[in-house]
């Protein structure tokens, strides 16, 4: 019955598509590489959420000659299934996102179909299993294509188009593309954050969250962890389930983030208009959502508080740890914190040169320090290291005329934030940051081609009808 459901749904979604197809008619012409080989018109690099939409998004936009690339093997594309260790989405279960708002598109027609109504009903928030599930079958039932285990490591100018520098297995192959999408989710600004206390603990007693951990082997071990966001309280929550004697989690601040300002701006308005905004505007609401952090739900703090080995520290941030035979001790102002080991949840490290792709000209993007000063009230260094992108979500260059070809690489990822708001790193923006990235991207590729589509429209001479001499002369 679940089989049928899904087919049923399917079916509906290619009569959906072929009735919303309009209009039809292609428009690009395909292009070849300076090594002859057929080029792309966009590669997308990450093959997540991000990436999925704007795959769709351009097809239905009829271009057609993309390609989707992801390091992570099939199925394991995104933080779903590996550093993603919530129980269920935090989003809002009537949240759409790749979809773009075709209903039958969406994850409520996806687990009606295959679940059934009532689970719908009664559903509280998504599986974040059933999420991967979903986006799984996304990807497939609008054919989109993807090639896995395939790292993008070189980004390089090549006679008016890119050439992107792939590594599969011990293999490389140059693509050439005449755009490109950077949907690299949270890691696309640089590198996860290990802050310098921690710098002298071995790795067998520290491990940033995203990075794989045994927590089967944290049973009976006393656990800290460093952070006080949603992804800390997930970490402690999945050590306390694996059976922690005792999970401390260190919040620097003296109070925790319970105000989740992401909530706030989940309207058309501010997710469709913040990037029209001038610089200071843009800015002054950025810097001050974002010095909040995200806030965790009651959800999240309460599968730790159900443990009466869980301890939350407030005001401790770690001045220093020293690694010792029986364990690492946490010096904070409060006092020393023993435990066995320790896991960071403390963000991501703003470096576009160690990100191997961008390493060739990060020297040269433009980043919102390069281009505006905020008042002293609110600076912020390390949000002024974020990228400064161009209305179509492109690279600029810090130095003009250096570095020209960065126009044609666009970024659609969590370092779009400051830029755009919730857009590549946010399923509750997708809806209108992605027509938004694809109306850059076809407009950029448009504006390439005009001369050729005006010698095409001069030479169009197709009739639509036929003047046929009247079979007789009407009577005078």
């Amino acid at each position: 019955m679940i089989h049928d459901g899904l087919s049923v749904l399917e079916s509906r979604i290619a009569a959906d598509l072929a009735r919303t197809a309009h209009p039809r008619a292609p428009w690009l012409k395909p292009v070849t590489g300076p090594d002859g080989t057929p080029a792309h018109d966009v590669i997308i690099v990450g093959g997540g959420q991000s990436g999925l939409a704007t795959a769709f998004g351009l097809l239905r936009s009829r271009v057609d000659n993309i390609l989707v690339l992801d390091r992570a093997p099939a199925g394991q594309e995104g933080p779903w299934r590996s550093y993603a260790r919530m129980h269920t989405l935090r989003s809002p279960k009537d949240f759409t996102g790749p979809d773009l708002d075709m209903p039958s598109l969406t994850y409520q027609s996806w687990h009606e179909a295959k679940f059934g109504i009532e689970s719908w009903d009664e559903l509280n928030l998504i599986p974040k299993g059933h999420w991967a599930d979903y986006l799984a079958w996304f990807g497939h039932v609008v054919d989109i294509p993807v090639r896995n285990e395939a790292e993008v490591i070189d980004i390089a100018p090549a006679d008016g188009l890119l050439a992107v520098t792939v590594r599969s297995g011990g293999a490389q192959q140059i693509l050439h593309t005449r755009k490109l999408v950077l949907a690299t989710g949270q890691e696309s600004m640089g590198d996860w954050s290990l802050p310098a206390p921690f710098s002298c603990l071995p790795a067998s007693r520290c491990a940033h969250c995203a990075e794989t951990i045994d927590f089967a082997a944290l049973a009976g071990k006393r656990v800290a962890v460093i952070g006080a966001g949603a992804s800390a309280f997930d970490n402690a929550a999945t050590a306390l389930e694996a059976g922690a004697a005792e999970v401390h989690l260190l919040c620097r601040r003296p109070e925790a983030q319970v105000v989740q300002p992401y909530r706030w701006l989940t309207f058309r308005g501010f997710l469709r208009h913040l990037g029209d905004l001038d610089d200071a505007w843009r800015w002054r609401f950025m810097s001050a959502i974002m010095a909040l952090r995200e806030g965790f739900p009651q959800a999240t703090y309460d599968r730790c508080a159900g443990h009466v080995a869980f301890r939350l520290h407030l005001g401790a941030p770690v001045l220093s740890a020293i690694d010792g035979p029986g364990g690492a001790e946490l010096v904070t102002p409060s006092g020393p914190v023993a435990v066995d080991f320790v896991i960071c949840a403390t963000g991501i490290d703003i470096d576009l040169a160690v990100r191997p792709e961008l390493s060739r000209f990060a020297g040269n993007i433009a980043s919102w320090a390069d281009r505006y000063t905020p008042p002293a009230t609110e600076r912020d260094e390390r949000l002024g290291r974020f990228p400064y992108l161009a209305d179509d979500y492109a690279l600029c260059e810090r130095v003009a005329g250096e570095t020209p070809w960065i126009a044609d690489i666009h970024l659609f990822s969590i370092a779009s934030t400051m830029s755009f708001g919730a857009s590549g790193s946010s399923i509750n923006a997708m809806t209108t940051a992605v027509p938004r990235l694809v109306s850059g991207l076809t407009r950029g590729l448009f504006r390439a081609d005009a001369g050729r589509l005006w010698a095409e429209f001069q030479a169009y001479d197709e009739p639509q009808a036929v003047v046929r001499k009247p079979a007789c002369e009407p009577s005078s």
